[in-house]
């Protein structure tokens, strides 16, 4: 894979820690409290460039890309394990970096492992920022605020939920935009919100395209479900890592210390929502997926609700947490809006000092 362009000031280096082998960004001139960047999927850290020299000099950011993305090793993904290969990943890069305790920072996927790392780790971590993240309790084929399966295999989550067209252009390595499901178009229809095209499009493109795809990556593989849509969640891969079935973290308002956790979204986002575009149960409703058995059998995910209710529970155990709403921004609010999304994060960062 070829390296990627770099910001000015950004610096790559592989660390080779007992697990794996992992690509690192980091300012190499910032000396100061740890703030460790965890991007999401089908993406890799140069989506965080901007965000890490927009950090105060009392802050020493780092972005590190997880395995089978970027320049990191692509070691399989045992999705029984939810999503802790890559949480146990940033142990081990933690341990090898002697860095003591890290404000951790989750996009996406990124925050259900951050929110994982903070459930395993709580004296590890001096606070936690979730960006857009991951429902607590999975993506796809649950209901309710508090994630109840909709059928016990996890119909309607996981690996058979993505479209194969996307997942053979991924593969293929296309850059074109001539199709809507081209790398390319679903990052400017859904990553960012229309009309933005990003300055470093190019980079996050290839960022995308980074990522390893098969049963061992992404998406993962698939097992028949007799409930509507017809698949249910695999062992192995991505997206079966954060099928309820295997990921759920339900017991966050348990962990001692808590350390402050700042919830930033942006309001135009169109992959975790309550009516998010990437879940079948909610296509199925608006027709677009056929077969839907109706909203009894099979409602939209919550997602927003989901994880608001996990976070109203840690708040009532006595953790402090803020919600930050960020207008007209998308998936990738740090990208829509990098000004006040710096500001939302620095408040979170501030409170874990």
């Amino acid at each position: 894979m070829t390296a990627p362009a770099l910001l000015p000031g950004i610096h790559a280096r592989l660390i080779t820690t007992p697990r794996l082998t992992l690509n690192l960004l980091e300012l190499p001139d910032r000396t100061g409290e740890p703030v460790l960047f965890v991007h999401g999927n089908v993406s890799a850290a140069t989506f965080w460039q901007q965000a890490m020299l927009d950090l105060p000099q009392a802050y020493r950011p780092l972005a590190v890309d997880l395995r089978g993305f970027g320049g990191t090793d692509p070691l399989p993904i045992d999705a029984t394990h939810g999503l802790r290969d890559y949480s146990d990943d940033l142990t081990a890069l933690r341990d090898t970096l002697a860095l003591d305790r890290i404000h951790l920072v989750g996009w996406s996927m990124g925050g259900g492992i951050a929110l994982q790392h903070l459930r395993d780790h709580p004296t590890a971590v001096r606070s936690l920022t979730l960006v857009n993240p991951v429902s607590p309790y999975g993506f796809g084929g649950t209901h309710g605020p508090d994630g109840r399966l909709n059928h016990r295999d996890g119909a309607g989550s996981g690996a058979g939920t993505v479209n194969p067209e996307f997942v053979r252009r991924l593969t293929e390595g296309d850059r074109s935009e001539d199709s809507q499901l081209s790398p390319r178009a679903v990052l400017a229809s859904s990553y960012v919100k229309p009309p933005l095209r990003p300055a470093l499009e190019d980079a996050f493109v290839d960022a995308m395209l980074s990522t390893r795809t098969g049963d061992d990556h992404y998406p993962g593989d698939t097992r028949p479900s007799d409930h509507w849509p017809g698949t249910a969640p695999g062992p192995r891969g991505v997206l079966n890592a954060m099928a309820p079935t295997h990921f759920r973290i339900d017991d966050l308002h348990r962990i001692d210390p808590k350390p402050p956790i700042g919830w930033i979204r942006g309001t135009d986002d169109l992959i975790v929502s309550d009516t998010s575009l990437f879940d079948l149960a909610h296509l199925g409703a608006l027709g677009a997926v056929p077969g839907w058995p109706g909203a009894y059998h099979c409602p939209a995910q919550p997602m927003l609700a989901q994880t608001r209710h996990a976070l109203d529970h840690y708040a009532a155990a006595g953790g402090h947490v803020r919600e930050t709403a960020i207008p007209d921004a998308g998936h990738a609010v740090h990208i829509d809006k990098p000004k006040e999304f710096t500001a939302a994060l620095l408040d979170t960062l501030t409170a874990g000092r």
